[in-house]
């Protein structure tokens, strides 16, 4: 019973502060405020194949790759899908007020985020006939990443206690996670390796609701790299099928200002 009349009470006061005219803790009419957020994502790969993406791995000499017993160390390839991962980051807000409907923000943020590649191989029996089954290869991508966007939001007049808004901006992304280094593993044992740094740009929309001392956003935002994020400097089977690789993610904030 207790239990039921205090989140009764809870429901009053939200209802309550949705009809009063929220102070918002003045962040409107600050030049510059400040906060933090929170934030939940979804990434995952865009790739662009090779025209031979389908071929055993080759040496440098563009030669089948062979292991000791003189079999290709990788059957022909099916397919290469990307998964959509969960990640999550933490940041801060720094909000330049531009007008009286736009802002100017500079959001660094931490995330934590893997990324993963599916490859489908064939399987091929003792007589070199290609099996029904299938040879699935998972490869992950742990990064810890700090992200420097900028954007420019552009909000609607205030009504009660919330606005909508837009944004858009670009954003500088840098890997601060050391490198796992596989050399002399073979060639199957390999890591798939992302660049360290890489810039997107991004575009997203939110709310903006009012309480007495602060103001809570939550925004949906999509991104995508613009460069190539795949390191082939070093040639395995796994990155010699791929051409190009791109990021996209889509991030769920809460922004606490």
């Amino acid at each position: 019973m207790k239990k039921l009349i205090g989140l009764i009470g809870v429901c009053f006061l939200c209802c309550s502060s949705l009809h009063a005219q929220n102070w918002g803790g003045g962040v409107d009419d600050d030049a510059v405020h400040f906060g933090f957020t929170f934030q939940y994502l979804s990434s995952e790969y865009k790739i662009l194949k090779k025209p031979d993406w389908r071929e055993p791995f080759r040496d440098e000499n563009g030669q089948t790759f062979l292991d000791e017993n003189g079999l290709p160390v990788s059957n022909r390839l099916m397919s290469i899908q990307s998964e959509a991962t969960p990640g999550f980051g933490i940041g801060f807000v720094s909000n330049y007020r531009l007008s009286e409907n736009s802002d100017l923000r500079f959001t660094p943020t931490l995330v934590f985020n893997t990324r993963k590649l599916i490859y489908q191989y064939d399987r091929f029996g003792d007589l070199g006939e290609i099996s029904l089954e299938k040879q699935f290869v998972n490869k992950e991508v742990n990064a810890t990443l700090v992200e420097l966007p900028l954007s420019i939001k552009l909000k609607s007049d205030r009504r009660q206690n919330f606005r909508a808004y837009v944004l858009g901006g670009a954003k500088y992304t840098m890997s601060i996670a050391k490198k796992k280094k596989d050399e002399g593993d073979p060639p199957m044992l390999q890591f798939l390796k992302n660049k360290k740094q890489y810039f997107s740009y991004e575009a997203g929309f939110g709310l903006d609701f009012y309480f007495e001392y602060f103001k809570m956003s939550p925004e949906i935002k999509l991104s995508y790299s613009m460069n190539n994020l795949l390191d082939n400097k070093s040639p395995n089977p796994f990155n010699q099928p791929i051409d190009r690789l791109m990021l996209r993610h889509v991030t769920f904030s809460l922004f606490f200002e």
